[in-house]
């Protein structure tokens, strides 16, 4: 009977071990990204990225930065804000949210279109639409792994 207990005792400690060292590893994986960078530092990073991408000269570059600081800037804002807020946005307040967010997509958009030539433009697209969709499944992993903590909590 004590061996039966000890084996079943060690093998509980075993798996749950491993299953802290999974989350430990996951954790520091999803920290190695840019955001230990101050945002001049992402921002130059980015840019480089672009540059090699999409083969920008320097007027191109100096335009480029200059958007990708004031939506940086607009970004950093929003995230203060948003996190100073403790309750829930109304659904009023979320559709005047997406809506302001598109307008300055659409905006930006514009703007990306008259600095790049149409075939850096089209890659700028296509590279774009690869980060949102990354970023999409990036979130629904992240939602799908609180609703599995939650299960599991009950």
């Amino acid at each position: 009977m004590k061996k039966v207990f000890t084996t079943a005792l060690i093998a509980l400690i075993t798996i749950t071990g491993f299953a802290q060292g999974k989350q430990n590893a996951e954790s520091k994986k999803q920290h190695h990204g840019m955001e230990n960078f101050t945002p001049a530092q992402r921002q130059e990073l980015m840019l480089k990225k672009m540059t090699l991408g999409l083969d920008l000269n320097a007027s191109q570059q100096k335009e480029m930065s200059k958007i990708m600081g004031e939506q940086m800037a607009k970004r950093e804002a929003f995230m203060k804000d948003h996190k100073s807020k403790t309750e829930k946005p109304s659904s009023d307040q979320m559709f005047a949210m997406k809506s302001k967010m598109l307008d300055e997509q659409i905006a930006m958009k514009a703007r990306v279109k008259k600095i790049l030539s149409p075939e850096q433009f089209s890659k700028w697209e296509k590279i774009n639409h690869h980060h949102h969709k990354g970023m999409k499944k990036h979130h629904s992993d992240k939602r799908r792994g609180d609703k599995n903590k939650e299960a599991e909590t009950k």
